[in-house]
């Protein structure tokens, strides 16, 4: 299938978060334009676009390579998620149009459909594309394009465990669609605050990086036994 240039870093990106490309493996740019059906050209761009993002890293005498955050980049993602949510919702709430919230409305109504009837399959596509438009009615293309990389950041570095009550999870993506059609800026940063850190807590790290498994080897080292030694 041939990919159209300007989608080349989109395409790699969303094989990276996939795990088609591995944690530390080389992305050459001749593999990729092949695999993508582009020139060089493209991929070369795309790949300094996902390196701006930390999606790639270059290294000295293999070049371009799948990065691979350790444990504490991962949790850094997910306090930066919970600070900039509540932000959007806070925009959202002063500068959405009537088209973003028949769009939340809508997804709303079918994310408690679903949740009331017990059809996990789809809440978890139907809460991205929730917090997508959230996102989009902030009127703020920056902090949009910022929630949009944490996105595709956390998904590739974590699993999220489905809510243990998933009509109470959809009860709650409603009164921020209340609160942000009321306008009531204050309110929607509060629910969203709230809802944010909730689902933070279902988050359980895909992989542990090479960084962070020598730590631990290094810190669970058995102390030197000095007994009987002279001085």
């Amino acid at each position: 299938m041939r990919i159209p240039a300007h989608s080349v870093c989109t395409a790699i990106r969303d094989d990276i978060v996939a795990g088609v490309h591995e944690r530390g493996s080389r992305l050459t740019e001749e593999l990729l334009a092949r695999r993508y059906g582009v020139s060089r050209v493209p991929v070369r761009e795309a790949l300094r676009t996902l390196e701006a993002e930390g999606f790639v890293v270059t290294r000295r005498h293999a070049g371009a390579c799948v990065a691979e955050p350790t444990e504490q980049e991962g949790a850094d993602l997910l306090e930066m998620r919970m600070l900039l949510e509540p932000l959007g919702a806070t925009r959202a709430a002063q500068r959405r149009t009537e088209a973003h919230l028949k769009v939340l409305r809508g997804l709303v109504r079918l994310g408690q459909e679903r949740a009331r009837r017990g059809n996990s399959d789809d809440l978890r596509s139907l809460g991205g594309w929730f917090h997508e438009t959230l996102a989009q009615a902030s009127g703020s293309p920056a902090l949009t394009s910022l929630l949009t990389q944490l996105r595709h950041k956390i998904a590739w570095m974590y699993v999220v465990d489905a809510p243990a009550n998933p009509v109470e999870s959809w009860a709650e993506h409603g009164a921020i669609v209340d609160a942000v059609a009321r306008g009531d800026a204050e309110r929607a940063r509060a629910i969203t605050a709230l809802h944010t850190e909730r689902s933070g807590a279902a988050h359980r790290l895909r992989f542990t990086s090479r960084q962070d498994r020598a730590d631990r080897v290094r810190t669970s080292q058995p102390p030197v036994n000095v007994t009987g030694v002279r001085h």
